[in-house]
């Protein structure tokens, strides 16, 4: 039977290079990964998901105000971290 499918386009290349080195053509690797989906018992792909982790914290400068996202707020920022860099460095 014949049927379209329609893939992300970074999907569809990352299948056909998949192929391309497996020496195959996408038809039979797209069938063989069909057919192993379907024998996986149910939950597997849950399962084989990798886990996620927590995002990493930033720790240092406190929150920026609501100003210091202007051109001038954040050249002041900047000015104002020379000068702090500069004293350190003497």
């Amino acid at each position: 039977m014949r049927t379209t499918v329609d893939l992300p386009d970074a999907l569809y290349r990352q299948l056909k290079a998949h192929a391309a080195l497996q020496g195959v053509p996408m038809k039979d690797l797209l069938l063989a990964f069909v057919e192993r989906g379907l024998r996986a018992p149910p939950g597997a792909a849950e399962a084989a998901a990798p886990a996620q982790r927590p995002l990493p914290t930033l720790h240092g400068h406190p929150a920026l105000p609501a100003g210091a996202f202007s051109n001038a707020g954040l050249f002041d920022l900047l000015e104002a971290g020379e000068g702090r860099a500069g004293a350190s460095d003497g």
